[in-house]
């Protein structure tokens, strides 16, 4: 069975670039959400086997929508996704649960590696 991955990103163009690259590696995309808030909820109700989350949205910050997420499954495993130079806040989101960082512009091969490792714990 594909394992799940739920794509949090404000920008439509990066969700599409994930999902081309996760599908390619043979995830099946749960969810897409475009801000803090709707991530929160669509993860409650789909439960992905892991979770892709953008740092800088609007609405919730990705930390803050990691800190709700991890509350409602401590054993989540969530990837967070940033631009260069935001180094400063992948501190935050480690401390609050975040098992990996990948950095933008996506690397697919990277990506593909680090999405699968985390699922594979």
């Amino acid at each position: 069975m594909a394992k799940t991955v739920m794509i949090v990103d404000d920008s439509l163009f990066m969700r599409k670039m994930l999902r081309d690259i996760l599908e390619g590696e043979g995830f099946e995309v749960a969810a897409e959400a475009a801000d803090g808030d709707e991530a929160v909820t669509k993860f409650r109700d789909c439960r992905p086997d892991v979770t892709t989350l953008d740092i800088v949205m609007p609405n919730k910050t990705g930390i803050d929508a990691l800190r709700e997420i991890m509350t409602i499954d401590p054993a989540a495993r969530v990837v967070m996704c940033s631009a260069m130079g935001q180094e400063t806040l992948t501190a935050s989101a480690t401390e609050a649960g975040a098992k990996a960082f990948i950095v933008k512009p996506f690397n697919p091969e990277l990506v593909a590696r680090v999405v699968r490792e985390v699922v594979e714990g």
